[in-house]
C-alpha cells in the first residue's frame, strides 16, 4: 500500500475543516498548510499564507488587514464581514468568485484601479 503522506503536497499541518473561533491570530503564518473547508473568526492582521490550500474557507467576521496571499488556492471560499485593507493577494486562485456589496476604493488589480475598470465598463454599456 502507498504512503498517503507522499501523495500530498502540503508538507505542513493538516487542518482541513479546522475552526477558529474568536481568535486573535496576528502576525500568523501559514505556509504549506491544508485547510480546506476552514473557518476563520478571527483577527488576522499581518497574517500571511503561502502555499495554503483553502478551498472552500469561510472567512466571516475577520479582519484580515495587512495580510498576505501567496500561491494560495480560494476557489469556493467566502468572505463576509471583513477588513481587507492593505491586503496583498498574489498568485492565486480565485476561480468563480464574486464581490459584492464592497467599498472598492483604491483597490487594484494589475495596477489598475478597479473604480476605473467598473466605469469603462458601466460606459461600454450604456
Amino acid at each position: 500500500m502507498s504512503d498517503p503522506a507522499s501523495n500530498n503536497p502540503f508538507t505542513g499541518p493538516q487542518m482541513q475543516g479546522t475552526h477558529f473561533t474568536r481568535a486573535d491570530m496576528t502576525g500568523v503564518h501559514f505556509d504549506g498548510v491544508n485547510m480546506n473547508a476552514a473557518q476563520f473568526f478571527a483577527v488576522l492582521t499581518n497574517a500571511a499564507f503561502s502555499d495554503t490550500n483553502l478551498q472552500g474557507a469561510d472567512f466571516d467576521d475577520v479582519n484580515l488587514s495587512k495580510s498576505r496571499f501567496n500561491n494560495v488556492t480560494l476557489a469556493d471560499a467566502a468572505v463576509a464581514n471583513a477588513n481587507l485593507s492593505g491586503m496583498t493577494i498574489q498568485d492565486a486562485t480565485m476561480a468563480r468568485t464574486a464581490i459584492e456589496n464592497v467599498d472598492l476604493t483604491g483597490m487594484t488589480i494589475n495596477g489598475i484601479l478597479v473604480t476605473d475598470l467598473i466605469a469603462a465598463y458601466e460606459q461600454q454599456n450604456s
